[in-house]
Parts: C-alpha cells; structure tokens; sequence
C-alpha cells in the first residue's frame, strides 16, 4: 500500500464527491483519481521516474500539485516543493543539492528556465500549465502516457517529500518525510480538528510549506473531505470564500489573520461556517485570536516544524483551547518534552529546549549526515525551540527561531572597502528572497566566536540591544 491508495479507497466509495475545486474548476475524488493514476504512468513512461528519484515542483496553489504529490507517492518518487518567494539562485541551489531529474514549473513562475538550462542542463523541464520551448507540459505527457503508473516495492515507509527549511541561519537543509508520516500526521490532524469527510478545508496558505500542505489540505482528502485551493492568500478573497463557499476548516498564520481583520469586509462579512480557524508558526497575539473567538469562531493552535511533518503539539477542538498563549498538549501518537542543554527533563515552568518524538518525524536532511545527527538524537527531534510546560502538561513557546523575523545584517568591512546602502541591497535581491534581503545593518569590527569559530548569537543580541542599527532600506 502507498498514500494514494487512499485517495483511490475514497474515489471508490464516493465517486463523484467533490474533492478538490479551484477557481472556476472541480475535481471528483474518482477524477483525482484517474489523474494522480495518469500523471504516475507519465512519469514513469515518459520521464522514466523510478524509486527514490526526485520531481520539483514550483507553482502557486493549484489541484495538479497535490496530484504530482500522490504519483510521487504511487511509484515511491520524491517531491521537492519549491518556495516561489525565493530568488531563483536560493531554487537552483535546491535543485542542485536535492539532484532532481524533472522539474515542474508553472507558466508564471518560467523565469528560472532559462538559468537552469544553463546550470543544471539534465533537468527536465514540465510546464504545469502550458508547453515550454525547452520542454512539454504535464497535460501532454498525462495523454500519452501508457504502462501501469506503478513501480514494484512501494510502500509507506519510503520517503515521498524533501521540504527544504527557510535556511534563515544558513544554507536551507532538505527534511526529508516518508510517506507513513503523512499518514501518522493526518491521524493527528483529524483528531486536533474532529475532522470527518462531511468536512470542508479552505487552503490558502502556500502548499511548498508543511502547514498548507499537511496541517489540513492532505488529510483532509485521505479521509474524504472537500478542499477549496486558493492559488495565493488574498484577505478579501479569503473572506469572500468563507462566506459564499462556507468551508468548515482553515489555517491562518498570524500575518494573514491580521490582514483579513484589517480588511473592510471584516466586520459584516458571514462566517458562521467555520467551526474553527487553526494557527500557529509563531507565537500568536493574543489581540488576533479574540478577534475570531469575539466572532463565534474557535481559534486552534498547533505547534511544529518542517521536520515534524508539521503537526506535534496542538489544541484540539473538543479539548482545552482557550488556555491565553498555550500551543497545546503533544498530538495523539506524539510525544514532546523540555530538556535542558544536557538533554534532562525539566519540570513544570522551567524553560528549556523542546524536543519531539514520533512516527511523524523526518528521516533525515538530504545528504547532511552532521545536520541530521545534530538534530535527531536517540529517537528525539531537536527543535532549537525554547519553550516550557505548566502543570497539566500543557506548552507555551518562548522563541521561535525560525519565523517572522525581520532580517538584520551584521557586517565586518575589509580594510580599505566600504560598501554603500545601495550595493549591498543590489547584492541581496541577486541571491535572496526579497523576505530575507536586510531591512537594517549593523557595521562591527568583529563578530563574536566561539573558540570553536561558531557566531555567539546571544552577544549579537546584546550588541544590537545596546545599539541602534542604520535602517537605509525602506520597509
């Protein structure tokens, strides 16, 4: 058995239920799938995709990429979601590092062919939308393929995603997820959300990241369940769905909680829908969630990472969640716990480093043996995260290290070279996303070392602290 036979159990037992809709389009759970079963034959006839090989794709929201992840799944291929808010060296370095066969590209986003015909040459190129001139579209190949669209000892415990992480304190790490943690991922989302078929999830959260794919889109369809997909997050479009389409379930990161407050719509807008709004990814203002629950709506939280595939602790629906600034107990089949720098168990209100085990877990980093050893450590994953738990076993994070922070730049000027305000943002925009480009700088003498050479974080703070830094970039 892979992940697809479950889309395929469903398409059995309820043929012509709506699974996916998109814009102006729908797909039936029999039609989804007849196309993952068609995209798998493609992939293996025409691009000869064995076991293990890897398929990037880079495209907004869209009912195709869902169905590349379950052909993936069928013939034990690898997806790598592409962000497409990276600079286009930050997605060929990707490439490179995950040694992808085919990418996948959405007319929109075509601007990174050209380099890459360029860089890595052996890449084949797949429009997902249209025919590019280097190369043939999805649908194209979808009709002339031929074959069984099946490859011979697959099953759930081979891995299906290598999801690349932000890569804000370096070089992006590729966290590589077996397709059982979907499954196990999946259990605890219905759980969190008392997630039935009869359910309803809008996603407009991008499905590159773990959230919009796995927090409700995919397991949501493996039960059963309706998907509405928007191609990006609009407040108003958002608002105008909630209302016309009337989903039952849907994330929101804070950010985009507080654009659709903000937005006129808000305050008449129907959303008696919903029976919850789940969120997470940092800590969430308190201020954001009374604005939901003051309209009816329950807010859920739910903590992890890319590496947990995401979920690992959350509130659940018919649980405690209106505990202020709580993220929620460890999911049904996960376990969490606080340890200090020695790896022991801290008490109840003692901070420390949070630290997760569980079937959901990743397997490793794509070829980062050090990276992989650093963060998994006798069954347990190293989040990096500090956090603390009260008395009834409830979590509270303190530092999220990887989220919402607004990019700063340290710099150490070689003698003689000065670099000014405008050159070293031209720099920035030619290798980084434009969320990571500096919004200030600090000029130093020296970064402070670890004897070691490791960057002492903690004194960058207390430097930064006691100085404010130049801000020449606009916001």
């Amino acid at each position: 058995m892979d992940l697809s036979d479950l889309i395929e159990r469903n398409a059995a037992f309820t043929p012509d239920k709506l699974a996916i809709r998109h814009a102006n389009a729908e797909l039936t759970f029999g039609g989804l799938s007849r196309r993952i079963h068609e995209f798998a034959r493609a992939l293996k006839s025409r691009l000869r995709i064995n076991r293990g090989d890897r398929i990037a794709v880079l495209a907004t929201n869209h009912p195709d990429y869902l169905v590349l992840l379950y052909a993936c799944a069928r013939l034990g291929a690898m997806l790598v979601p592409l962000n497409w808010r990276l600079a286009t060296a930050e997605q060929l370095f990707i490439l490179r590092n995950a040694g992808v066969k085919v990418l996948v590209v959405e007319r929109d986003l075509g601007a990174i062919i050209a380099p890459l015909a360029q860089i890595l040459p052996r890449v084949a190129v797949v429009g997902l939308d249209f025919a590019p001139s280097s190369g043939t579209s999805m649908e194209v190949l979808a009709n002339d393929a031929t074959g069984d669209g099946r490859h011979a000892h697959v099953d759930l415990s081979l891995p299906l995603l290598i999801v690349y992480t932000s890569g804000t304190t370096g070089y992006p790490k590729g966290a590589v997820l077996r397709q059982e943690a979907l499954i196990w991922n999946a259990v605890m989302s219905q759980h969190m959300h008392d997630m039935t078929a009869a359910d309803h999830v809008l996603t407009v959260l991008p499905l590159f990241h773990v959230g919009g794919l796995n927090i409700q889109t995919t397991p949501a369809l493996q039960l059963g369940a309706t998907v509405t997909l928007h191609a990006r997050f609009s407040p108003g479009q958002t608002l105008e769905a909630i209302e016309r389409d009337r989903p039952s379930l849907v994330v929101l990161v804070p950010a985009t909680m507080q654009a659709m407050i903000e937005h006129e719509r808000w305050s008449n807008c129907a959303l008696s829908g919903l029976r919850a709004v789940t969120t997470g990814s940092t800590q969430v203002p308190q201020y954001l969630i009374d604005a939901f629950v003051g309209r009816g709506i329950p807010v859920l939280q739910v903590y992890g990472s890319t590496e947990t595939c995401p979920i690992a602790v959350y509130t659940r629906l018919s649980g405690d969640w209106l505990r202020p600034g709580s993220a929620g107990l460890p999911g049904l089949v996960c376990e969490a716990k606080i340890v200090d720098d020695q790896g022991v168990e801290q008490p109840p209100g003692e901070a420390g480093e949070i630290v997760v085990r569980g079937p959901n877990l990743l397997r490793e980093y794509w070829g980062d043996g050090t990276a992989t050893s650093a963060a998994l450590r006798a069954g347990w994953y190293h989040s990096g995260d500090i956090g603390r738990r009260d008395q009834d076993g409830y979590f509270y994070v303190h530092d999220r290290k990887k989220w919402q922070e607004v990019p700063l730049a340290c710099i150490v000027q070689r003698a003689g070279l000065a670099a000014r305000p405008e050159e070293i943002e031209s720099f920035c925009l030619q290798h980084l996303a434009r969320y990571k480009v500096p919004r200030e700088y600090l000029f130093l003498e020296s970064l402070p070392q670890t004897a070691m050479g490791k960057i002492q974080h903690f004194r960058l703070k207390e430097i930064l602290a006691a100085q404010a830094p130049a801000r020449p970039f606009p916001p």
